[in-house]
């Protein structure tokens, strides 16, 4: 059997997202620093994820320039502030929210929705534009269209097209 992809050696921008942001505790500490949380202990009471394990995540989304660390003035204590690589990432918990909110529960389930901070309106669905201002729209290309890499470096095709 065939062991995971070298990210480091991926041309695929999803393979190396996932290497940075890819497992739930990830997404959640960076969802609640967007909610606020900045403090390990509020990160630690907010989720109820084991010290260990935030810590440990913790460290790598400041390697990947998630996160930077902060003194808290006049304390032994540090902060976790999103950089503007973290801050970049709203977009991308913003669709998960959706695609979850839309997909993940029964009709009957309460859910959170996301709302205009200055309307107080629930969030529409973002969609993604092309430089054209269409919209974008995925599907996956039929097997005998997907195109293997061409060389080192490039890509012919990502497997995704635009629909018109």
């Amino acid at each position: 059997m065939k062991g995971r992809v070298d990210t480091v050696q991926a041309s695929c921008g999803i393979a190396r997202s996932l290497e940075a942001i890819g497992d739930w505790w990830s997404l959640l500490i960076i969802r609640n620093a967007f909610n606020g949380a900045q403090r390990f202990g509020e990160f630690q009471n907010e989720l109820g994820i084991a010290k260990n394990l935030l810590s440990a995540r913790l460290k790598k989304l400041v390697s990947h320039g998630i996160f930077a660390i902060e003194p808290i003035e006049g304390t032994a204590f540090n902060r976790y502030i999103l950089t503007e690589r973290g801050e970049k990432l709203s977009m991308v918990l913003v669709a998960l929210w959706q695609w979850g909110s839309e997909h993940c529960f029964e009709p009957s389930e309460l859910k959170d929705c996301i709302v205009d901070n200055d309307t107080g309106e629930p969030l529409g669905n973002l969609p993604i534009r092309e430089s054209g201002g269409r919209i974008f729209r995925a599907e996956p290309l039929p097997h005998d269209q997907h195109q293997k890499p061409i060389g080192r470096g490039q890509v012919k095709s990502a497997g995704l097209r635009l629909q018109r």
